[in-house]
């Protein structure tokens, strides 16, 4: 499985990148910080996103995408261009077929750190060890991303693997009272 990670953001957006086993162990792929100009237009700023985003899928081709479910904060507009970056995430990834899947920054700090209250630092620090990187991903945004990816490793991928046993079993006793 390659698992993208979006941590959303209008200026900055991390994406991670990185490939798990059948044990659910994470292996960097890569990781990216894509930027886009203050000085232009939220339309223009969207479609450079929309681009850069687009790039990046057809590099990597993930099977899966976590993004950071957006939340409430305190400064309005930071929460409508991250609101707006994770939809053109969305959309990008639902345009290839891939589903998404959405985490509160508390399930990827718990995940990750042990504790869904770690700080910044901790995530870096997390992220840097379980992947087995030289250096710390940066900036923050970078090992965010980094950080949604493999709590989907570990949460999301689980979750999958009950879903398609449970859609098997009911096959199965579908297919059982049908021959009864």
């Amino acid at each position: 499985m390659r698992i993208l990670g979006v941590d959303p953001g209008l200026t900055r957006c991390g994406v991670g990148v990185i490939d798990v086993d059948d044990r659910r162990q994470g292996r960097f792929v890569a990781v990216h910080v894509l930027r886009t100009p203050a000085e232009s237009s939220l339309a223009e700023r969207l479609v450079s996103l929309e681009t850069q985003l687009i790039e990046l899928f057809d590099l990597y081709h993930p099977t899966d995408v976590a993004l950071e479910r957006v939340f409430s904060q305190h400064n309005v507009r930071t929460a409508m261009g991250t609101a707006q970056a994770s939809a053109v995430a969305l959309m990008t990834a639902c345009k290839r077929g891939i589903e998404v899947h959405s985490y509160t920054p508390t399930e990827v700090k718990a995940a990750v750190t042990g504790t869904g209250r770690a700080d910044k630092t901790q995530i870096t620090t997390m992220v840097t060890r379980l992947l087995k990187l030289d250096t710390p991903p940066k900036p923050a945004d970078a090992a965010d991303a980094l950080a949604l990816a493999l709590c989907h490793a570990w949460k999301g991928a689980g979750k999958s693997r009950i879903a398609a046993h449970m859609a098997n079993a009911n096959t199965d006793r579908s297919s059982l009272a049908a021959t009864s």
